[in-house]
């Protein structure tokens, strides 16, 4: 994950989650809990991480009850750059074109305050690209892009219709891999067709018949406001 920051709020989409937290955010029954910066736990095909990899950070605990029902109690402090990626996902080593269904479903709760966002980080041929696709954002967030003006990023297309969503798509490189963002109107559930926006990409030449290496999905946090928790009810990720 290597994103950047820029200004901009807006409000985020939640759901409240299935079991509530006990005494600081970590469920009675998790079975899993570490605060490690590289903590790492398999668990039915999904490998979840801590990844606490920007500058500057702060702590963060993450939990599990399984690898698609997962969460992290965070305490960034609100300064600039990406503190903390912590995602579920597996790797999928297949061309694109080999590829004739990837989707997945989700159910967040975010925090009310905070700078971050809930995104998909897809990478291919050996991380040579990165898709990050938002579901919701706040704060003092944005994607990479070619342009920048006085509102923030310019995106190079506008309310694009993919994978069963409407989109604002962006393009850039964060100067060690070209980064391709789609960003949607804030929501704390849905479900997307994953294939349909790397086919886009194909099909509109960003990039071509790619090898698709990690699919994650988590939670891209700058900073937040005070220890907040952040919690990913449900997620699957199926493809063939």
């Amino acid at each position: 994950m290597n994103g950047t920051a820029c200004t901009g709020t807006t409000t985020p989409g939640t759901t409240p989650p299935t079991t509530p937290p006990t005494t600081g955010g970590v469920p009675s029954d998790a079975a899993w809990v570490d605060s490690g910066q590289w903590a790492s736990w398999t668990n039915n095909g999904y490998t979840l991480y801590n990844n606490i990899w920007g500058s500057g950070a702060g702590t963060q605990t993450i939990w599990a009850r399984s690898g698609t029902n997962w969460g992290v109690v965070a305490n960034h402090p609100r300064t600039s750059g990406v503190k903390s990626y912590p995602n579920t996902g597996k790797t999928l080593n297949r061309t694109l074109s080999s590829l004739s269904s990837v989707t997945s479903s989700f159910n967040v709760s975010v925090p009310a305050d905070g700078d971050y966002a809930t995104t998909y980080d897809i990478w291919a041929d050996n991380h040579a690209y990165e898709v990050m696709i938002w579901t919701n954002q706040h704060g003092a967030v944005g994607p990479i892009a070619e342009q920048y003006d006085a509102n923030g990023a310019v995106p190079n297309v506008r309310n694009l219709s993919v994978g069963g969503h409407t989109w604002n798509v962006y393009r850039g490189s964060n100067g060690a891999n070209a980064v391709f963002s789609f960003i949607r109107t804030n929501t704390g559930s849905g479900t997307i067709d994953l294939l349909a926006v790397m086919n886009w990409l194909r099909t509109n030449n960003w990039w071509g018949n790619v090898t698709v290496g990690e699919l994650q999905f988590g939670f891209e946090i700058t900073g937040t406001a005070g220890q907040s928790n952040f919690t990913t009810n449900s997620f699957s990720l199926s493809y063939s």
